[in-house]
């Protein structure tokens, strides 16, 4: 029997109004070098060569609702990031343009939109898996 195909996660993918803004933004954030750059497309990725962030321009992109809505553009995926600091990370994010979401569900976790409007999660972990 022939083994299926390997395959691996390269990436995924955001669109944005300017995938270079919302590249750099992401870029600050989370300390990851451009790895390529092209008109309407960038790539970052952690240096430890791991799947990384795209973003293309979509020049028809509609940000999402948070918390989701019948009548708004809906979330189809966001971004979980672990922080060492919940705090500071938030404030960070907020000083690169990130913004914080209305609605907080949990203590433990906070829920910001990236310039784009994305929403992401900056949460701390602790325990044996860290």
């Amino acid at each position: 029997m022939k083994s299926p195909p390997r395959f691996t996660l390269a990436a995924i993918t955001l669109d944005a109004p300017n995938a270079h803004e919302l590249a750099r933004f992401y870029q600050s954030l989370l300390g990851w070098p451009i790895q390529k750059e092209e008109p309407g497309w960038v790539e970052i990725a952690p240096p430890d060569g791991s799947a990384g962030l795209s973003f293309q321009t979509e020049p028809l992109f509609t940000p999402p609702q948070w918390p989701s809505s019948l009548s708004e553009q809906q979330m189809m995926m966001h971004l979980d990031i672990k922080v060492d600091d919940l705090s500071s990370a938030v404030g960070h994010a907020l000083a690169l343009g990130a913004t914080l979401a209305d609605f907080q569900p949990q203590a433990e976790v906070r829920i910001l939109c990236d310039p784009a409007g994305h929403p992401f999660c900056l949460f701390v972990r602790s325990g044996p898996s860290d």
